[in-house]
Formats: C-alpha cells, sequence, structure tokens
C-alpha cells in the first residue's frame, strides 16, 4: 500500500511523533489513522515500558509560587543523562508539572500521575509521550506543596539545585541570602534542637572511639569530643553555619541582628541519594558488540 507523505505529515502534526513511526504505523494500519494513532500510542507505552527500570539520576528541579496564596511547588523531575535534561521536550514537561502541582490540590505522586493534563489523557500518559520522544526513562521523582507563612526565598542552580526559605520578617533580600546559603551548604536542619537524640549519641560515640583510637589522654578526651561534635552539628544546622558572605558572622547571628527567624526551609538536589549504577567499560563495551552480532 502506498502511503503518501501529505498523510504521513498530517499524522505527525496530529500524534507529533517522528516521520519514519507515523508512515510505519499507517503501512501498518493500511491508512487508518485512528489505528494508526493507537499504534503509536502502544508504541509509546512499550518503549516507555522497556526504559523503566533504567536508573534515572540526572535532570532538573523547578519552583514555582503563587505569591497571593502563600503557595510555593518544589519539584524534581529525572532522566537519564544531561543531554537529555536540556531537551526542550523534557524542559516543557517540567515546567508544565510544576504549573499544574501549583493549580490543584494533589498530594501525591500517584494523585499526579493520574491527573488530567491538556493534549493527554492524563499525565502518565505525558511521560510515556516524552520517554518516546527522548529515548530515556523520565521519572517524577519528588514534589513538595510549601505554605509559607513570611516571606519566601528562592533560588535555583543551573537548574540542579533549588532552594527555598520562609522568613518570619519582611525582608526579600535576607530571604534571597538565605536560599543561596542553603543551596551552597546544604544543611539539614535549623538548629540543633531539631537533631534526633539518636543521631547526636551516634555521632558522639564514633568521635570517641576515634579519639580513644588516636590515644589522647582520658582528661581531655570529652572535651575534644565535645568540639569536635559540636562542629560537625554546626556544620549540618543553618543557623550554626558560616554565613557564605561573611565568613566572620554566623548564620544565628545574622538573623538576630535583624530580629528574624526561619519557619522552614527545603533544599532539592537532582540525583541526590539515588545510588547509581557502577559499569565495567569492557564489558559494556563486549555487550554493545554481542548483541550487533
Amino acid at each position: 500500500m502506498k502511503i503518501s507523505a501529505a498523510d504521513v505529515k498530517e499524522l505527525r502534526d496530529l500524534t507529533n511523533a517522528g516521520m519514519m513511526d507515523c508512515k510505519k504505523a499507517l503501512l501498518e494500519s493500511h491508512g487508518d489513522f485512528a489505528k494508526a494513532k493507537l499504534l503509536l500510542k502502544e508504541k509509546g507505552k512499550s518503549q516507555a515500558d522497556s526504559k523503566s527500570a533504567r536508573i534515572a539520576a540526572q535532570g532538573m528541579v523547578s519552583i514555582e509560587v503563587n505569591e497571593p496564596k502563600h503557595l510555593a511547588i518544589i519539584l524534581e523531575v529525572n532522566c537519564e543523562t544531561d543531554f537529555a535534561a536540556k531537551d526542550d521536550y523534557f524542559i516543557e514537561f517540567t515546567d508544565t508539572i510544576s504549573k499544574l502541582l501549583l493549580s490543584t490540590n494533589i498530594e501525591t505522586i500517584k494523585e499526579l500521575m493520574d491527573a488530567a493534563i491538556e493534549g493527554f489523557n492524563n499525565v502518565e500518559e505525558y511521560r510515556i509521550f516524552v520517554v518516546a520522544k527522548l529515548g530515556e526513562n523520565i521519572s517524577i521523582r519528588r514534589f513538595r506543596r510549601i505554605f509559607f507563612d513570611g516571606t519566601l526565598g528562592t533560588y535555583i542552580h543551573g537548574r540542579k539545585i533549588a532552594a527555598l526559605v520562609d522568613l518570619d520578617i519582611d525582608n526579600t533580600g535576607l530571604a534571597k541570602d538565605l536560599a543561596m546559603q542553603i543551596a551552597a551548604l546544604k544543611p539539614e536542619y535549623i538548629d540543633q534542637g531539631e537533631i534526633p537524640d539518636e543521631m547526636i549519641e551516634t555521632e558522639s560515640r564514633i568521635l570517641r572511639l576515634q579519639a580513644e583510637k588516636e590515644g589522647k589522654p582520658q582528661e581531655i578526651l570529652e572535651k575534644i569530643v565535645t568540639g569536635k561534635l559540636n562542629k560537625r552539628l554546626n556544620e549540618i544546622t543553618l543557623l550554626g553555619q558560616e554565613y557564605i558572605k561573611d565568613s566572620d558572622l554566623k548564620v544565628s547571628q545574622l538573623l538576630k541582628k535583624s530580629n528574624a527567624n526561619v519557619n522552614l526551609f527545603v533544599r532539592y538536589e537532582v540525583g541526590d541519594g539515588i545510588e547509581l549504577e557502577k559499569k565495567n567499560f569492557v564489558e559494556e563495551v563486549k555487550a554493545q558488540v554481542d548483541a550487533s552480532e
């Protein structure tokens, strides 16, 4: 059966699939556009399924804010390579999902994947479409809906690190500086009062064992442990850190000077905590050669 270029173009305009995929679908469906569209949809789903087990640790983060509602969305979407993370389809997908979250009351990933979205039946169908376009696994890893009470400070570094902070005073400059601080020095807690007791006890025990192994005198051992423990806890707390714009100033001192408090902060970094598969280069090349024979 002969398929005209005009028919291929029409199907491409309807589905945004590749030219060759459209031609093959029309040939297989004997020119039936409805069947061809279904074939393309099934092919996209099949490709997405085959790629779903592949580790996606690259990607991007985004922040959307609705000031009147005092609502912010922070989102991480992953793909397999940094090259794909720069693709227009991937960027548009992430931005669209971020805006959808801002305009709805979606609370979970499952709710999000089932949610209706313009141009597709749901977000999962949209994801499958982008997977087919990029040839890589894509996953919406995490998001948070933040209702802030005071001044919101946000900062995004290279679309790889996103940070937001809620400050209890009206000072946008300070809020922005704190968001940059959080992005750069990745604190885990606001202050030491938030750190779980078990974590402090574990850290203290490790430091004590290290000091004993080094043969530190018993009379100064506790002092050494206390000093190192306090330094470690300051490193992981926002208020205990040195201020990035003035190393002589602690963040706690900066806030005290401004009579300000931090209500909350959130930091996302692309791929943070995802365990990457270690590959043997020789074995990887051999597998590709074997597959081509």
